[in-house]
């Protein structure tokens, strides 16, 4: 399921000027006190979203650092302008019709490649290290962008270039998170090509990548070379684009793990930031 929270990211500005009725402070001047109140009715209704579900008035009170009737009269504003509803039988609230509609219409407008191509040139720019950018193509997970690190990584793999399913760490990701239906012609081909005397366990392969939100191979596919790949996932949780970070033994292997940590924390904020929901740690 999709984080709730990306569907009211870009409601700052939607938050209704009926607001202003229920600000605090009558000392304040009319237009401050007016941008206060949206400020705050936007804390409570990304509070609204964060929840799991349906919410009581003391679990966003609480999640927005607002007392219950502080958070009661938001809520009512919320509530009559359609960005939140109150069940009348148990009271709980949750996102409104509007707010689902802008969220909606905000990630619509979003481009995932656009976002993740900068943000995966930062990356690489900080950690020095080579990082490539795979989408789904049609003969299977494809190079679409190339970031080379202050090191070359020296191999045959270019933009373009096509990787396995069950001997690649891109393609574990892409398999971890996309349907059976989807990759089992391939998968078949492939394990059918397979001549390792070590079967491939593909359950296991799946439950060890959703758990660890990566997949990492050491040599398996090029010699010299090692790899992790971390999904960003859209709003169906599908991978929508894999990162993967290459390095071979110029880099110190004490370092990977750091590296790998901050790989998983630019994807997860790049899936969010297009309605995808990263798994809680």
């Amino acid at each position: 399921m999709p984080s709730r929270s990306q569907s009211v990211t870009s409601l700052a500005d939607s938050i209704p000027k009926a607001l202003d009725a229920v600000a605090d402070d009558g000392d304040l001047a009319p237009a401050r006190r007016g941008i206060q109140s949206a400020g705050i009715g936007f804390r409570v209704l990304a509070a609204l979203a964060e929840e799991a579900g349906p919410a009581s008035l003391t679990a966003v009170a609480r999640r927005a650092g607002l007392s219950a009737s502080q958070a009661h009269r938001y809520l009512a504003s919320l509530v009559q302008s359609g960005l939140a509803r109150q069940d009348a039988s148990s009271g709980l609230y949750d996102l409104g019709p509007q707010a689902i509609q802008i969220g909606l219409a905000a990630l619509a407008r979003t481009d995932v490649f656009a976002i993740t191509d900068p943000a995966i040139a930062a990356f690489t720019q900080e950690t020095g290290r080579t990082t490539i950018v795979t989408a789904r193509g049609p003969l299977g997970p494809t190079v679409v962008r190339w970031h080379a690190g202050r090191i070359p990584v020296l191999t045959s793999l270019a933009v373009g270039s096509v990787f396995p399913y069950l001997r690649s760490a891109t393609g574990r990701v892409f398999l971890s998170f996309l349907d059976d239906t989807e990759v089992e012609e391939a998968v078949a081909r492939e394990l059918a090509a397979d001549a390792s005397p070590t079967p491939i366990d593909v359950a296991a392969i799946r439950a060890t990548i959703r758990a660890d939100m990566c997949a990492t191979v050491d040599e398996l596919l090029i010699p010299g070379l090692r790899a992790t790949a971390v999904p960003i996932l859209d709003l169906q949780g599908r991978p929508a684009l894999v990162a993967t970070v290459m390095a071979t033994s110029a880099f110190d292997r004490r370092d990977d793990a750091r590296v790998t940590a901050a790989l998983q924390a630019v994807c997860r904020r790049l899936s969010e930031s297009v309605g995808g929901r990263w798994p809680a740690s």
